[in-house]
């Protein structure tokens, strides 16, 4: 029969046969799985965020409704004197679909006053008459509101549209 090693040249000879495990291996495992995540992540980010299911298309494509923001009062400027109308009366809405954009279309409301005061104020009779001047004078508007809402760290297409409720020439 054979005899089983005891002793310490048993245990020496079973360590010699198993190689030690390094780490290294484990190290290398767990940074592969950390920087997949990271990059899944910041792709997740840069995407944003949304999900390319039918769900979040359905949810795009669906718009808010609209909001507006009523300037209150209505605008008055005088044309020159000579003029067929000796002045003009503008009530203006801003239209939008987010309520923050509401919040700050009413905070900015002095300031965009004053520059739309300024537009409306350098206009003569015969721009504004026709069909077409008034519409030329509305992109005008659109384009002041949006620029005070830029210069007051805002978003310019959050802003979508601005509407003449009245239009006076007297």
């Amino acid at each position: 029969m054979q005899r089983k090693a005891t002793g310490p040249m048993s245990e020496e000879s079973t360590s010699e046969a198993r190689p030690k495990k390094s780490k290294k291996g484990l190290i290398v495992a767990i940074a592969t799985v950390v920087l997949l995540g990271g990059g899944a992540a910041g792709a997740w980010v840069v995407m944003g965020g949304k999900d390319g299911g039918a769900e979040g298309k359905a949810a795009a494509e669906q718009k808010l409704p609209p909001q507006f923001v009523s300037l209150d009062p209505p605008f008055v400027v005088n044309f020159q004197p000579g003029s067929s109308a000796r002045f003009l009366q503008i009530a203006v809405q801003v239209m939008t679909r987010e309520e923050a954009m509401v919040r700050q279309l009413e905070h900015l409301a002095p300031i965009i006053r004053n520059d739309l005061l300024m537009l409306f104020g350098n206009k003569q009779v015969a721009e504004v008459s026709t069909p077409e001047g008034k519409e030329a004078l509305r992109a005008a508007t659109l384009d002041a509101v949006r620029g005070v809402v830029v210069a007051e760290n805002g978003r310019a297409e959050a802003v979508e549209a601005v509407y003449f409720t009245s239009f006076v020439m007297q």
